[in-house]
């Protein structure tokens, strides 16, 4: 396999072109209500800004991994990453909401390319050692904090520019990215003849557009039939899935990956996180501007505290890995998670921030962190040559899962009003 990066710098330097692309996948979720009073969305609408993302990225995320390790790593992610930055374009200056949510359903297909490219690169630049468990560190936070940080970001942009350069920076980001990847990145790809497994390909897309799709329709009732079907559909997709897996001769996703017991517990909890965090922040980005009436500005900052506890934590967690190993920050860090959640059950429409927020952020940054820097090394452990682009799409694929069934919740804290 080819040398990705020419020099000790050009290494870290492209880790940080490779981390820098996810700052700008949440950054529209805070201009949501501005967006939303400026095109005439409808709450449902509002909604799918956010689903269409994520039901095309989820959906697509497992074959968009199969592209890079056959096609290309470099290539994927220069094509993956070309055609995010024309989708924020386009969205950014989107007329109409019908407009605005097939540009968010484009930019989360070429997210499912480009991001388990980004992250299978930085997998065989950083092959071990110490360097790989910082670099790790850094993606993980990165990746981790991109969400927390691109509302930050989105709520300067919102309050003092225009919703529309919530969409518009992605741009920006992608033109540094595609020329650090044009100077630094050297392609690489799988060797010998590759298939691609084409009935896998189909159930796992149908299955999980189908399981989040189900997730869109929990905002009328888990109860509905509708709600119930589609998920019944996803699962029973994803079943006949595993079943082709298993006697494929080239499975788009190799069963021995998830069922490695070390993987495998880290894949989990990797979904819990993606689950906690970015369902929280898109709950609490409704109910900071719409219940407390903040401006989106103030909603960015008052969102900023968990991103501030995590990098604070993380320098110290990573120190700890070293000396205790990963087992112990794992126990603690759920339970930091947790308290942070229970926490935030005692919101109402009349809390104060500093009383029924703030304390539930920093337990649940306490708590991430612990989790972010040793969770990446043990789900890309001894990866394979030829497919380290399978296993990121396990760990990027429940967030997204995380976001329309978080929808309900936004919708509730809207009717608060």
């Amino acid at each position: 396999m080819s040398t990705l990066l020419h020099s000790h710098v050009a290494r870290w330097w492209g880790l940080g072109v490779l981390a820098m692309v996810v700052l700008g996948t949440t950054i529209v979720t805070i201009a949501l209500p501005e967006a939303q009073a400026e095109l005439g969305l409808t709450d449902g609408q509002r909604q799918w800004v956010i689903t269409a993302y994520a039901l095309a990225f989820g959906a697509f995320l497992l074959l968009g991994g199969r592209i890079a390790d056959y096609w290309g790593r470099k290539r994927s992610f220069m094509l993956g990453i070309i055609g995010f930055g024309m989708a924020s374009a386009w969205g950014g200056v989107a007329q109409t909401g019908v407009e605005l949510i097939v540009a968010r359903g484009v930019q989360g297909v070429f997210a499912a390319l480009l991001a388990p490219a980004a992250l299978a690169m930085v997998t065989v630049t950083f092959p071990h050692g110490r360097e790989r468990t910082l670099a790790f560190a850094i993606f993980g936070t990165v990746a981790g904090t991109g969400a927390a940080i691109g509302l930050l970001l989105g709520g300067v942009l919102t309050e003092f520019a225009s919703w529309r350069w919530c969409l518009l920076v992605n741009v920006l980001f992608c033109v540094v990215g595609l020329i650090g990847g044009i100077l630094l990145l050297n392609e690489s790809k799988a060797d010998g003849r590759n298939r691609y497994d084409v009935w896998g390909t189909i159930t796992v897309t149908l299955g999980l557009g189908s399981l989040v799709y189900g997730f869109t329709l929990a905002e009328h009732g888990w109860g509905s039939f509708d709600t119930i079907a589609f998920l019944a559909v996803g699962t029973l997709l994803l079943a006949v899935f595993a079943l082709i897996e298993s006697r494929a001769r080239q499975p788009l996703l190799p069963l021995r990956v998830i069922v490695n017991s070390v993987r495998g517990g880290a894949f989990l909890i990797q979904s819990v996180i993606g689950a906690v965090m970015i369902g929280s922040m898109l709950y609490l980005t409704f109910y900071f501007q719409i219940v407390l009436g903040m401006s989106p500005f103030i909603s960015g900052l008052a969102n900023g505290a968990m991103t501030v506890v995590i990098f604070a934590c993380t320098p110290v967690v990573t120190k700890l890995l070293d000396r205790v190993g990963p087992r112990p920050l794992m126990i603690a860090g759920p339970l930091f998670s947790a308290a942070g959640l229970l926490y935030l059950t005692g919101i109402t429409p009349g809390g104060s921030y500093f009383t029924q927020v703030l304390p539930a952020l920093v337990l649940l940054g306490m708590g991430l962190s612990m989790l972010f820097v040793p969770v990446q090394n043990l789900a890309l452990s001894g990866v394979d040559p030829k497919t380290p682009a399978l296993r990121p799409q396990l760990s990027t694929r429940p967030s997204t899962s995380a976001v329309p069934s978080a929808s309900p919740c936004s919708q509730c804290s809207t009717a608060t009003r």
